[in-house]
């Protein structure tokens, strides 16, 4: 998801909720939701580049192409990650009930 601008779309959710790793710029929504794989700490939920620009885009998705083809392992932790996640409104409501009480 190459946006130059998001404020909290829903591609990246569905893609996380069905475990196709999303690719995204590092912007407002996506950069919230997706966190970016890290290969030494085996974190992320998916993959991101930081400019808008293909060249960074292109570079991200063979990247993600590398970690698919060589580090099943990896990758297949990541989709589990993904779909581990809930940006359900119960939750969202709980963590701003959470927020008001501590108020």
């Amino acid at each position: 998801m190459p946006s130059l601008f998001e404020n909290c779309g829903m591609s990246q959710l569905m893609s996380l909720r069905y475990g196709t790793l999303p690719i995204v710029r590092e912007t407002g929504g996506l950069k919230d939701t997706v966190e970016p794989y890290n290969e030494f700490e085996k974190t992320g939920t998916g993959f991101s580049f930081t400019n808008y620009n293909a060249h960074e885009m292109l570079a991200t998705v063979r990247y993600a192409e590398r970690i698919y083809y060589d580090r099943k392992r990896d990758w297949n932790k990541m989709v589990e990650r993904a779909m581990a996640q809930d940006f359900s409104w119960g939750n969202s409501a709980k963590q701003y009930e959470a927020l008001y009480e501590s108020m």
